[in-house]
């Protein structure tokens, strides 16, 4: 199963900068051994307010329990917390490693929640839906969505998504049938040094 992990870390005031450089070194080099056991995806950093210390990841475990003792060993955890979302399988998913990461582009993840208009008739709920699932295909054929995912709760989902810039991105997610029931939420990423697919591919 896999699960998006939002980790936050506050380093103790007054905490030697050697110890701090430490505990990233081991932690950069334990991520090199869960990546290499499958156990993390990916990793980006959101946007980021001044003395803020944040990394997205996309993880692998067994079960919850599974992915906490995932956590539990990375050296950081001692200052981190982390907040875990369950990630269902969608239908519509390209699948893991199928769409290649493209030179310049810009990652995103986006939340799109699913609103049917009250009186919307069945048929015309299965055609839009329908539809939905083509214009998916081709987009992640032509290199735009990465993977997408149901999230918990009625009619949420998260895509993974590049574009050249946030305007483009705006422009495809206009594109798709369901656009007009969307609610859409995005966040820009930006490249983890520790990424398992990025990781010495950017400057």
């Amino acid at each position: 199963m896999e699960y998006l992990v939002t980790m936050t870390t506050r380093v103790p005031d007054g905490t030697p900068a050697h110890e701090v450089d430490d505990i990233r070194a081991r932690e950069a080099a334990h991520t090199r051994d869960l990546a290499a056991q499958g156990q993390v995806l990916r990793l980006w950093r959101p946007p980021l307010e001044p003395g803020e210390w944040r990394t997205i990841g996309l993880f692998a475990a067994a079960d919850t329990g599974d992915l906490e003792r995932v956590l539990a060993s990375m050296p950081l955890r001692v200052w981190r917390t982390d907040e875990v979302t369950a990630l269902g399988a969608h239908p519509n998913d390209p699948g893991p490693g199928k769409v290649p990461l493209a030179a310049g582009d810009e990652e995103y993840l986006v939340t799109l929640v699913v609103g049917v208009p009250a009186g919307t008739s069945p048929e015309a709920v299965d055609e839009r839906f329908a539809r939905e699932a083509g214009r998916a295909r081709e987009l992640a054929a032509d290199g735009y969505l990465i993977r997408l995912w149901k999230l918990p709760g009625e009619g949420r989902n998260l895509g993974l998504w590049q574009a050249t810039d946030a305007t483009r991105l705006r422009e495809i997610l206009r594109s798709l049938p369901l656009g007009d029931w969307l609610d859409v939420e995005t966040v820009s990423l930006t490249a983890h040094p520790s990424d398992p697919v990025t990781a010495g591919a950017t400057p």
